[in-house]
């Protein structure tokens, strides 16, 4: 048996590939519709607003956009009896779809979306929990800005074929394509990024410490991340702790000052997310977003509170398992 301090973690900065499938089908927009009595929207005039998550519907799970399709076009214009979730409370209402004069078919008057998918970086794996995480905040929703509820989901493997550079006004991305080899199923997705249990053993020899809050210093650091292939590197940075307002993915203030970086990616593009920062041999944090207004600088999270939330949900998950 070895015993593995629990803040030591194998830091990885490596690509990754995200799928992730909601809870319900979520409610994005809504859109009025045309019949021969006029302009109507039955989902809204039955109480649904945009970043409501659908359940079910008479009774019936509803589980993917097919499923609410094929329900409205068979209800023949009857009440549906819906059950749907609003900032984490349940609630019901009657939602009687309405032919579109346009289509001669029955429409309800919503836009909906079941999962979502992404490129990230893979910030650490735990050996004494199990537990690999990545991004540093939560998987959001594009069109609602909400972070999505977890039904299921996965991490896969990643590689980066192209970056499309940023500049002061302009965010970049990294392009990548997956490589389906499956490397944990998502089990949590919060503010402080996403968690799951590693499929896979990880050569745990060398291992990194991380840094307690008080530990972090301004001054030079370092940035592991991925801007081609699947093979991470190192590039300098200078961090900042950020003293008052800040949110739980706003810990740290980074600025690239590595040329090689800068000339790849033009500074912290999309896809850097979980990006780890370390400083004076340990893990002191991940990035989470660029500024737009200055795409060389953004936000970081402490590393000890992504591994607070992972030993969170390590000991949940035993507890279900007792």
């Amino acid at each position: 048996v070895e015993v593995v301090d629990d803040m030591h973690v194998a830091v990885l900065g490596n690509p990754f590939g995200m799928k992730i499938y909601t809870n319900g089908v979520l409610v994005i927009e809504s859109e009025d519709v045309k019949t021969e009595d006029g302009i109507v929207n039955p989902a809204v005039e039955a109480g649904i607003k945009t970043g409501d998550y659908i359940k079910t519907v008479n009774g019936q799970e509803v589980t993917c956009n097919e499923e609410l399709s094929q329900a409205v076009l068979e209800s023949n214009g009857k009440g549906m009896n819906v059950r749907a979730v609003r900032d984490g409370k349940e609630f019901n209402c009657v939602i009687t779809p309405v032919l579109d004069a346009e289509t001669g078919l029955y429409r309800i008057g919503i836009w909906v979306r079941d999962s979502s998918a992404g490129i990230g970086t893979l910030t650490f794996y735990s050996p004494s929990s199990g537990v690999v995480c990545g991004l540093g905040h939560g998987i959001c929703d594009a069109d609602t800005e909400t972070l999505l509820q977890l039904d299921s989901g996965e991490f896969v493997g990643a590689q980066i074929i192209s970056v499309e550079k940023g500049s002061d006004g302009a965010p970049g991305a990294l392009k990548g394509k997956f490589t389906y080899e499956s490397i944990a199923n998502i089990a949590l997705n919060c503010e402080k990024g996403v968690y799951g249990f590693m499929k896979n053993d990880v050569n745990a020899a060398n291992l990194t410490e991380i840094a307690l809050k008080q530990e972090v210093s301004n001054g030079e650091a370092q940035i592991l991340c991925t801007v081609n292939g699947d093979m991470p590197k190192l590039y300098s940075c200078t961090i900042k702790k950020c003293t008052s307002g800040y949110s739980p993915t706003q810990n740290l203030i980074v600025t690239v000052t590595d040329p090689a970086l800068i000339e790849a990616t033009g500074g912290i593009v999309q896809g850097m997310s979980g990006s780890p920062i370390l400083q004076k041999g340990k893990l002191v944090g991940a990035l989470t977003h660029v500024l737009i207004s200055d795409s060389v600088t953004g936000y970081g999270i402490f590393a000890e509170n992504m591994l607070e939330t992972a030993e969170s949900l390590a000991k949940q998950e035993l507890k279900n398992a007792s």
